[in-house]
């Protein structure tokens, strides 16, 4: 797998364009993407399991349930959450403008918003983007359809991946936004991905589901789990290779592949969270399953007092053996081991012979990892999260205003 340019208009067949159409009075800032396939292709969704699902969200449901698409419009600026009704009749609205303009039926459009909740879309500012959109489409377009999707991100959030298939080569691209609402069943975070791989819908759900455990669902800036939360997946089929059969060498390639580049976007959101000045990975050991030891990480990764030690910089071990300890999984106290990066704080469940200066060195830096061990066990797992900080308070305190 090599990385390469383009985002999601890296792979084959695939334009893109990110405009700005003013969804927040007075900004100036691109805040309307679109990203077509010249073909239909199949799609996959992943959303959010917050019962306030936003119109958009319940709209892209049921295109991904019809299993084929061949756009993806996304509004930044907006989430179109909790408007009622109206909220669901824009949503289509927005799939009929851009299913006009492309030539394609508006069950073939997915649509995505991100912004403040409970406003209802500005409809005329939305209609101007989407056609903005369409007259600026272009195979290099990947980048200013990652600016465009953009809240309080401070960067934009873009790859792209090629991979050598035993029949031939096949290309992934991605983008991404999020910077906070990001917590484990998704996280404000929207994500698009396009394939030029040939695929079905059926298998091509099974992968993006897999990855999404793998990647989206082991992040967390804040806690918070948002009204729109959404990834998709499109695959074309445009490269000149056969279609991906589950059972094949090929197929389960390409699934790491989907993994891979769904755990590098989701980093990416972690490292950009709000305020954050560490980027934190949590790996225990140990555990009975896969799963406990990611329900043990989770609860390392999500503890409000564990994030601003690592804010603070302070090997403050009890803190995580504390969030370990109250995770819901059963093991033995006097197996427990900690260590930060190559420094152990913790063996038998007891302070182990440390030096607090080099611990809390591996602490200043910007990126490091707490390994935990709770036994003997074959299950293990990594989960990402980022610190706490004073800037985190600032961002969030007058978000609206």
């Amino acid at each position: 797998m090599n990385r390469v340019e383009g985002g999601v208009t890296a792979p084959k067949g695939y334009r893109a364009a990110g405009t700005a159409a003013g969804i927040k009075p007075g900004s100036t800032k691109r805040d309307c993407a679109l990203i077509a396939s010249d073909v239909q292709a199949s799609v996959a969704g992943a959303f959010t399991t917050n019962q306030f699902k936003a119109a958009p969200v319940l709209w892209c449901a049921e295109v991904c349930a019809g299993g084929r698409a061949q756009a993806a419009f996304i509004n930044s600026g907006n989430a179109n959450a909790c408007t009622g009704e109206q909220g669901c009749d824009d949503a289509r609205t927005t799939a009929e403008w851009v299913g006009r303009g492309l030539g394609v039926a508006p069950d073939e459009v997915c649509v995505c918003s991100t912004g403040v909740i409970g406003v209802p879309l500005p409809m005329d500012r939305i209609e101007h983007g989407v056609q903005s959109c369409l007259e600026a489409l272009s195979t290099t377009g990947g980048a200013e359809a990652a600016e465009a999707i953009m809240t309080t991100d401070t960067v934009p959030k873009e790859a792209a991946v090629e991979v050598v298939l035993g029949q031939g080569t096949v290309r992934l691209g991605a983008i991404a936004k999020g910077a906070g609402m990001i917590a484990p069943n998704l996280a404000t975070m929207v994500c698009v991905i396009t394939t030029d791989a040939a695929i079905g819908p059926g298998p091509l759900a099974n992968l993006l589901r897999a990855a999404v455990s793998e990647s989206f669902n082991r992040i967390c800036v804040d806690n918070d789990t948002s009204t729109n939360d959404t990834v998709l997946c499109l695959a074309n089929g445009q490269a000149d290779v056969s279609s991906l059969a589950p059972g094949t060498d090929d197929f389960d390639q390409f699934g790491r592949a989907l993994t891979a580049l769904c755990q590098d976007m989701a980093k990416r959101l972690v490292r950009d969270g709000e305020g954050a000045t560490k980027f934190v990975e949590i790996e225990v050991s140990g555990a009975q399953s896969d799963a406990d030891a990611g329900q043990i990480a989770r609860s390392i990764a999500t503890s409000q007092l564990c994030k601003t030690a690592f804010f603070g910089q302070d090997p403050n071990w009890g803190r995580f053996a504390c969030a370990a300890g109250y995770a819901g999984i059963p093991f033995a106290p006097d197996a427990f081991a900690l260590w930060v990066e190559d420094v152990q704080l913790v063996k038998n469940g007891r302070a182990a012979d440390y030096e607090e200066a080099a611990a809390a060195a591996c602490m200043r830096k910007s990126e490091f990892c707490i390994r935990v061990r709770v036994g003997d066990g074959p299950g293990a797992a990594v989960f990402w999260t980022s610190d706490l900080s004073h800037d985190y308070v600032t961002i969030n305190a007058d978000y609206r205003t």
